[in-house]
């Protein structure tokens, strides 16, 4: 009786189906029944298993057949192959010679592909702006093209000119802020780099940004961590500022925040007192002893007379900082809470931007009994212990 089920199956089957292993060619004879023998003669070797069991082998003409229909389709893929790489590889060669050498490269905001391959075309840093947009379309990267000013070399390959379009590797000016500046000093620097004008910077600067930065404050001032920095034209205020912060964040590690604790100071009294050490070193060897002395003053409740909070507090106002403190100035600004000649203790907030060197200073200082320290004509300090000697030092540096 014929299998209905097996034929329907065969008809739905499409033209390029891969064919079954049945175990046997079409129109083979069935395969005879193997009778189970329950005596001891010997069963004869037929050459066959039951369909039940086991899935016959293909013979070697079903092989035969089954290579002879797939060798067209192989030759026609291989001869398209072929004939595309010759075609390509004709195309680039005969596309027109590019100068190489760098060249800077503008994408506006919302241009599209094809305006992009146009600008690039015209750069000469691709000759051939139709394969540019297959290849692109092709790699899924032809709507991650960034805005921005590129510094692109003339004939790259086509894939690392994409790389640096879509990652947004734009041409960046470095900004260098030094260790102990103030806000004052910075506007300048980063009004450039933000492409802002000074006097708005300066404005924001000095506003209440601390709550918008969440720093510990009073304001910005010693928070914006002093480095070099590197920002694409334009950038705005924002991006300079985050990234500033972000230095001086990113400088309190785990270890670092365990030694503040072992201080017993706030964060922003321990940036304070950096801002002190790093505005008196005059290099950074002395500054773990500088801040000792501070750290024994303030221990014992003794005036700090940090002639560096004198010169913060003598703005405008007070006429200006001097290149040498007389006493004069100093009692000008005996009413100015950041006079530590006149108030107790430290100052309200920073008095500048202390690098890590003048941070790690005031979490450490050196174990010593030091009370006074006086600059010598080098920028070096002698260390005394009683006011006697610090005197004495005073006299030799002189010459008395």
């Amino acid at each position: 009786m014929e299998d209905r089920g097996a034929m329907a199956g065969a008809a739905a089957a499409p033209d390029d189906a891969p064919v079954a292993d049945s175990g046997a060619a079409a129109g083979d004879a069935p395969v005879p029944e193997v009778r189970a023998v329950h005596d001891d003669r010997p069963v004869a070797d037929t050459g066959t298993t039951s369909r039940s069991r086991v899935k016959g082998r293909p013979g070697v003409g079903g092989r035969i057949r089954e290579l002879a229909a797939r060798r067209p389709v192989v030759a026609c893929a291989g001869l398209v192959t072929l004939i595309l790489a010759t075609t390509a590889a004709v195309y680039v060669l005969t596309g027109p010679e590019l100068p190489g050498g760098e060249t800077v490269v503008e994408v506006p905001q919302g241009a599209t592909f094809l305006e992009v391959a146009g600008i690039l075309e015209a750069q000469q840093v691709i000759g051939r702006p139709l394969v540019f947009r297959i290849y692109a379309r092709v790699r899924g990267l032809d709507r991650s093209v960034k805005a921005g000013t590129y510094r692109l070399w003339r004939g790259a390959p086509y894939g690392e000119v994409l790389g640096i379009l879509t990652d947004g590797r734009v041409v960046t000016h470095p900004m260098t802020i030094p260790e102990g500046w103030t806000l004052d000093a910075m506007a300048g620097r980063i009004a450039t780099a933000a492409g802002s004008d000074p006097g708005r910077v300066a404005e924001i600067l000095k506003g209440e940004s601390q709550l918008e930065w969440d720093v510990p404050g009073p304001g910005l001032e010693g928070y914006l961590f002093p480095d070099t920095y590197r920002f694409a034209e334009g950038v705005g205020i924002e991006r300079v500022v985050d990234a500033m912060i972000h230095g001086y964040r990113s400088y309190w590690t785990p270890e670092r925040r365990e030694l503040l604790a072992a201080t017993g100071m706030s964060e922003r009294e321990l940036v304070t007192l950096a801002s002190i050490i790093q505005a008196e070193a005059g290099n950074t060897a002395e500054m773990p002893a500088i801040s000792s002395v501070y750290h024994n003053r303030l221990r014992i409740g003794m005036l700090l007379q940090a002639d560096p909070t004198v010169q913060y507090a003598l703005t405008d106002s007070f006429g200006g900082r001097r290149s040498r403190l007389l006493y004069a100035a100093i009692d000008s600004v005996a009413d100015h809470p950041y006079s530590t000649y006149h108030h107790p203790g430290l100052p309200p907030g920073p008095i500048g931007a202390p690098g890590a060197s003048a941070l790690d200073a005031a979490l450490a200082p050196d174990s010593t009994d030091y009370l006074y320290f006086v600059a010598g004509p080098d920028g070096s300090h002698i260390f005394s212990r009683t006011l006697r000697e610090h005197n004495n030092a005073i006299n030799r540096i002189r010459g008395r």
